[in-house]
């Protein structure tokens, strides 16, 4: 995988394109050896999804955390150094992180190596799909260290596996292996572990040519964030900016 420089300083969190493979972007983690969540890292992970849904030379997004591991969930030695205040804002800035990933408007694939635990999956589920290898362990892991996922957190759980599974892995916290992943849909697609980014960019690719505003009005409607009159005026506009010439559509 080549990139080109990264287009703003950050320390943990990059956006790197590529000339050979025009229109894909790829978030990248790199705080090794977790990627575990920090406060600075879910800063500028929310500053880099941002660019990444403004920059038009990107038309679909790769979430990558290396070839070794996405991302272990949040930095418990960081954490145990905070007051109630302190981590109550350090909840609200991984939140805020997701949320900037599930908001981008654009396709997006996220590419798991390794582990992708606690906020580390509720991360991977801010995605749009999921290609993993097949020796990967995921898990909402929260509960070993007493704590719960956050209710954003949950709920996109639940939406992907529904109440009872929801239930049983945020009570036990255990892991989960490869094909339990795949037939809970907490993944979409198992390969060999040295071909996840490959993988993830073919999946990505499949979206470079459709046109970039539809998808970005269907994929808001479809995750929930337009009511109902958003909803049709992003239709209505859609529409309006049609060709009149272009052959008719059935709607």
């Amino acid at each position: 995988m080549t990139h080109a420089r990264p287009h703003h300083p950050r320390e943990f969190v990059s956006v790197h394109t590529d000339p050979g493979t025009p229109g894909v972007g790829v978030l990248l983690l790199s705080r090794p050896p977790t990627n575990a969540l920090t406060r600075q890292l879910c800063r500028e992970l929310t500053d880099a999804a941002q660019e990444v849904d403004r920059r038009d030379d990107i038309t679909v997004v790769i979430l990558f955390g290396g070839h070794e591991m996405f991302c272990a969930g949040d930095d418990m030695p960081e954490l145990r150094t905070l007051d109630a205040a302190g981590a109550e804002v350090g909840a609200e800035v991984r939140a805020q992180a997701i949320a900037a990933v599930a908001a981008i408007g654009k396709p997006t694939v996220a590419a798991v190596t390794g582990y992708a635990l606690g906020a580390g999956l509720t991360l991977a589920l801010a995605a749009d799909w999921r290609v993993a290898g097949d020796n990967i362990k995921v898990g909402a892991t929260e509960v070993l260290a007493g704590l719960i996922p956050d209710a954003p957190a949950l709920a996109a759980l639940t939406e992907v596996v529904g109440r009872g599974q929801a239930k049983d892995l945020v009570f036990s916290g255990r892991f989960v292996g490869a094909e339990e992943a795949l037939e809970l849909g907490l993944v979409d697609e198992l390969v060999a572990p040295d071909g996840v980014y490959d993988a993830a960019l073919a999946r990505a690719q499949r979206f470079l040519d459709v046109p970039a505003a539809a998808v970005a009005a269907a994929k808001a409607i479809i995750d929930g964030r337009c009511d109902p009159a958003e909803a049709s005026r992003r239709y209505a506009a859609l529409l309006a900016g049609q060709d009149s010439s272009s052959s008719p559509v059935v709607v």
